[in-house]
């Protein structure tokens, strides 16, 4: 009986196949399991996120804004791209049919009440992380602090930990109450973190001179929030950051601290997806506000 289909024909033999390199900074020759994940938390449209931060429980306790996450936060989910929290708060208050990729704080130690906040340990053990089907695991790096050392060393291991399981890590910049925050320090501590082998990092943005920053980190950053600003600002600050090569934003304050939590982090949205200048998202912002 004649073949239905001619031998060698559908193999396509004279095409090669394609081996495109992957959207994001540095990450090209990761695993396609990381891959993937790195693909949940930055949008493949655009190359870019918008997280929701909402960890600062861990050594603060009950933030203003976070009293009940489940009234604050839950209602804010559909329009963030990934939520950077705590196992336990994911535990215990998001749904578990939530299809939102989840980034987990991994690190922890001192409490508020303490003056020396460098003291952290790894604080979740990856297994977990993969238990929890987390998109990635997220731990603070204190170059320069006292506990450098070791800080270094927590995030070397988790990476480790990471590549085994497929699990990517943000590196995030800490700054002690003692630290300068300046474009030269932050090119120091980013590009530490990034050899050492985060998949992406944290870090502040600063005026002058954070395109530097951008720039000579060979992996993805995303801008921390910080403290709360008046909308138009943490607008401008988030339009600036993506401008000078931030592939997106991990804010908390400046969203769940707001007047209009669903107006702000629409608004952000517009600036770090859709290139919205800061005047155009306050306006949105200002809009959204008013429709309640």
């Amino acid at each position: 009986m004649p073949e239905v289909d001619r031998e060698g024909e559908r193999y396509s033999a004279d095409r090669p196949q394609q081996t495109p390199g992957f959207y994001l900074k540095g990450s090209h020759q990761l695993d396609w399991g990381m891959k993937n994940r790195l693909a949940r938390v930055f949008a493949p449209a655009t190359g870019r996120t918008v997280m929701l931060a909402i960890d600062h429980g861990y050594f603060q306790g009950p933030t203003t804004g976070l009293e009940r996450i489940d009234l604050s936060i839950l209602p804010l989910l559909p329009s963030c791209d990934a939520l950077f929290c705590t196992r336990g708060i994911l535990r215990s208050i998001v749904p578990a049919d939530s299809t939102k990729p989840m980034v987990l704080r991994a690190s922890g130690g001192p409490s508020i009440l303490r003056e020396e906040l460098s003291d952290e340990q790894i604080a979740m053990d990856m297994d977990d992380a993969v238990r929890l089907n987390a998109a990635g695991v997220g731990i603070q790096v204190f170059i320069g602090g006292e506990h450098e050392t070791r800080s270094v060393h927590n995030m070397t291991r988790l990476v480790d930990a990471g590549l085994r399981a497929g699990i990517p890590v943000m590196g995030i910049t800490a700054v002690g109450k003692a630290m300068v925050r300046d474009a030269k320090y932050f090119r120091l501590a980013c590009r530490i973190i990034a050899e050492l082998g985060a998949q992406y990092v944290k870090t502040y943005y600063v005026e002058d001179g954070f395109e530097t920053v951008t720039a000579s980190c060979p992996v993805p950053i995303v801008m921390a929030g910080g403290k709360k600003l008046a909308e138009l600002d943490a607008l401008t600050m988030a339009y600036n950051a993506v401008q000078q090569g931030a592939a997106g934003v991990d804010m908390g304050r400046n969203i769940f601290q707001s007047e209009a939590p669903k107006a702000m982090i629409a608004a952000i949205n517009a600036v770090v997806h859709q290139n919205a200048k800061p005047k155009e998202a306050y306006e949105l912002f200002s809009s959204l506000k008013a429709q309640g």
